[in-house]
């Protein structure tokens, strides 16, 4: 796309932040990367971690001038909850991001304006695999994130889905077992039961129940060292605790899966995440198992399948939000120059939003 008065090529940009790197890219309109970086997240947090995200801003600002172009707006993905009313987050990750005022911050602080588009990870995450990844097209469709925790975008009827109170895709706290564990108080039941940690402590526990398993040389001889990828290798290798633990996760993956297929009828669910990089342990079975909860004709037509875009899902999703920003400004669904948590807000929830 270019500006229709000065014939200047428009591009758009996406910051990703994570609990441990912020990365960041110049797309054009057809989602086509021109510039991108990656840089370690400051564990300091709070406005330190602010100033790197508006570092990346000015960085993508400049790196669209040397091509000859121009900004013109930019999606930036937080990981916890983007709070779509006050432009604020939480971020548990990431020290001082509990309800920390991220978009009044990296205003502040930039050189020049460019209208921000705030959104979730899991949002982002969504966002990306529709329009450039394995739902590309697709009007419906969920992401379903599962590696320390569990989360999930979702996107219905071609519009992504917050909640009232920016909370929607919390599919961790599903309730799955009627017998109620102490653990789920902390994090809900499908994240206790699936979640990459939850595969971890399970193992642990069976070891510190006196069961014998290879799991134990493989982490050195230190329980406390036994992963997700330490579950998965012994599982390969045949290692009857490990296969045990894989077994009842794949169980509770299939039981949520079903549960999101059977409540939103989606065309696709994308499994991403750490846990599925032992996609050749999980993917088969679940497929095979979640028909066996899942609404009969619902589960009939989605396709389940792994994420395409990988680690990059959360910066191309943040690259689509910004070109819709930018499409619904040239449209005049949304005034230029708007740039606060109350604009984006109007954007995500107006009659007019633009759609994937």
């Amino acid at each position: 796309m270019k500006n229709k008065v000065r014939n200047v090529p428009i591009l758009c940009g996406g910051v990703d932040v994570g609990g441990t790197k912020i990365a960041s890219a110049l797309f054009d309109e057809k989602g086509e990367i021109s510039a991108r970086d990656k840089i370690a997240i400051d564990r300091g947090g709070g406005d330190a971690a602010a100033a790197q995200v508006a570092g990346r801003i000015t960085a993508l600002a400049a790196a669209a001038a040397k091509a000859g172009g121009t900004l013109a707006a930019v999606g930036l993905s937080v990981p916890g909850i983007a709070y779509s009313g006050s432009g604020e987050v939480w971020a548990p990750n990431i020290p001082g991001w509990d309800r920390y005022p991220l978009l009044d911050k990296v205003r502040g602080l930039r050189s020049a304006p460019v209208p921000l588009v705030l959104e979730t990870d899991r949002s982002a995450y969504v966002a990306g695999e529709a329009w450039r990844g394995a739902a590309a097209g697709a009007r419906d469709v969920v992401f379903l994130a599962v590696g320390t925790g569990i989360g999930a975008g979702i996107i219905a009827d071609g519009r992504i889905v917050h909640g009232h109170e920016d909370i929607a895709g919390a599919v961790g706290w599903f309730a799955l077992d009627p017998a109620f564990k102490p653990e789920y108080a902390a994090m809900g039941g499908f994240e206790a039961e699936a979640s990459g940690h939850s595969v971890a402590r399970k193992a642990r526990a069976k070891l510190a129940a006196g069961r014998s398993s290879r799991l134990l040389d493989l982490a050195g001889g230190r329980a406390e060292d036994v992963t997700a990828e330490t579950v998965a290798a012994a599982a390969r290798a045949g290692d009857p605790l490990a296969l045990e633990v894989v077994a009842e996760t794949v169980t509770y993956l299939a039981m949520g899966i079903a549960n999101i297929v059977s409540i939103m009828n989606p065309e696709a669910v994308i499994l991403g995440g750490g846990l599925f990089q032992a996609a050749d342990l999980f993917l088969e079975p679940v497929r095979r198992e979640f028909r066996r909860w899942a609404q009969p004709l619902a589960a009939g037509a989605v396709r389940i399948e792994l994420s395409s875009l990988g680690e990059d899902a959360g910066l191309y999703g943040c690259g689509r939000l910004a070109w819709q920003y930018h499409q619904a400004q040239e449209r005049g669904h949304v005034r230029r120059g708007a740039d606060s948590g109350e604009r984006t807000a109007k954007l995500r929830r107006s009659d007019s939003e633009p759609e994937f």
